[in-house]
């Protein structure tokens, strides 16, 4: 399902679907989605309507830190979606470049803390529109970005519903990248195991015979050969 749908249930006791709306300003939505940004998405506000600057000419609706670290764009569009994907991964750009003025944002308003512990591998974009079109839900699935696509309605009574319609492949997280590194780990470890036991046996082999000793007896005819010989050992008749 694509559609958001909302019910309430009438005197009857049945349910009666609830017709959405969009807003008149985008603004509005953006405002109230700010408010409970972390209630709604589960990131943290950093800031509104920030300037990009000369080069990209632009000026992100939102920017965030989400549950994991990682900076997020967010951009809404009141109507169907047409040029917010674009528009986003043209601000993803904006904020590999400028790391250290974001942070500097974060700083400010998280603390010195929550900058310090920014994830830089994976940063987020969220686009809030009324309505995404076919071409962005495949482009989505194409973006190497991590891109989330979330639909959003108004319905009677001030209540705003929000559905996440598209999202780019999952990449492990870092909990799943932190076990797999144990995996390996553990298994390079096992398959080194009998390497070491040999060297621990060669080692005490080689130490119970440093009470007595030994030589090594070459034999030149008939090709290179060598063998050790313990001590108190002959070779009869000077052979092999």
């Amino acid at each position: 399902m694509t559609e958001l749908m909302l019910f309430r249930q009438n005197a009857d006791g049945r349910d009666v679907e609830l017709s959405g709306s969009t807003v008149a300003l985008e603004v509005e939505l953006q405002r109230r989605v700010e408010a409970g940004l972390e209630q709604m998405l589960g990131i943290r506000f950093v800031a509104s309507e920030y300037a990009t600057g000369p080069w990209h000419r632009g000026r992100i609706d939102t920017l965030g830190l989400d549950e994991n670290g990682s900076p997020v764009v967010i951009e809404f569009k009141k109507g169907s979606g047409s040029g917010v994907l674009s528009q986003a991964v043209s601000y993803l750009s904006w904020l590999e470049s400028a790391r250290h003025e974001f942070e500097a944002l974060v700083r400010k308003v998280l603390g010195v803390g929550v900058a310090e512990s920014i994830d830089w591998r994976r940063p987020r974009m969220v686009c809030i529109a009324a309505g995404f079109s076919h071409h962005d839900r495949v482009a989505v699935q194409r973006l190497p970005e991590r891109v989330d696509l979330v639909r959003y309605r108004i319905f009677e009574g001030g209540l705003l519903g929000l559905l996440l319609v598209d999202a780019s492949p999952c990449f492990p997280s870092a909990a799943s990248s932190r076990r797999n590194r144990e995996r390996e780990t553990a298994v390079g470890t096992a398959a080194a195991a009998p390497v070491a036991l040999c060297r621990r046996v060669l080692a005490s082999f080689l130490s119970a015979c440093g009470t007595c000793t030994g030589r090594w007896t070459t034999r030149s005819r008939r090709g290179a050969r060598s063998r050790w010989r313990p001590c108190g050992t002959t070779s009869p008749t000077g052979g092999w």
